[in-house]
């Protein structure tokens, strides 16, 4: 049986909203979740006074993990898709062409991302099932790419899913799945590699910890630069 309840500390200007909760256990412990929760999970009768002790000592962890997971939320401004309007691809701007034609297409060419549709079909839709097609392309040649450097972990090569996701670039699953979000392939291909690596270590390295950062080092010396890049150029 567990109890959960919400709570709130402020630590400087930073106010940390946390989930506790009370189990039979010995230790308590504090998880931060890619949605940026906060749980804490204590054992039963400890104090309220040592949950807060504990909280306010790993308050700078907690906050960093927490921005470190807000930087990998994806953040695209809303697009009405008329003619003259930027769009990103691979971490280039075009300007958005539409026109009516005789069957749905998409054509990269000079500095423009001209959309030909029916009348009766959607360019948003159109549009979008383009970038999709081109980001399992890409991403999978990225994949194929980095894979090699990460046999000797002893992971096997992991399948690559497509899937829209609000709050992430990129997941991993326990059995080996690498989930990326189509809205990925608007990034510059560093970044879209950053992002791959960083999915692989969590296959390596399933948290957060000095193990995973020291992999990801390892494995891509100027993963700061993409991941910056990825975090703004978007926005």
């Amino acid at each position: 049986m567990t109890v959960e309840n919400i709570h709130k500390i402020q630590f400087g200007s930073a106010t940390i909203e946390y989930r506790l909760e009370f189990q039979d256990r010995k230790n308590l412990t504090i998880k931060v979740y890619p949605d940026c929760i906060v749980k804490i999970i204590a054992p039963y009768d400890t104090a309220v006074e040592k949950i807060t002790q504990h909280i306010k000592k790993k308050a700078p962890w907690i906050i960093k993990q927490q921005r470190e997971f807000l930087s990998y939320h994806p953040y695209t401004p809303e697009r009405i898709y008329v003619n003259g309007e930027t769009h990103l691809y691979l971490g280039r701007q075009y300007k958005l062409r539409v026109e009516i034609g005789n069957r749905n297409e998409v054509k990269l060419f000079r500095g423009h991302i001209t959309v030909l549709y029916k009348e009766e079909n959607n360019v948003k839709d159109i549009l979008d099932k383009w970038y999709r097609e081109k980001a399992f392309v890409h991403f999978e040649e990225v994949l194929s790419k980095v894979y090699p450097l990460f046999k000797k972990y002893k992971i096997n090569k992991p399948e690559l899913h497509i899937r829209s996701m609000e709050k992430r670039w990129g997941s991993c699953t326990p059995n080996g799945k690498v989930i990326l979000n189509p809205e990925l392939i608007k990034a510059p291909k560093g970044s879209i590699e950053y992002v791959v690596v960083h999915e692989l270590c969590h296959l390596v390295h399933h948290n957060h910890t000095k193990a995973f950062y020291d992999l990801q080092e390892f494995m891509m010396p100027d993963w700061k630069k993409w991941k910056e890049k990825l975090e703004h150029s978007l926005v």
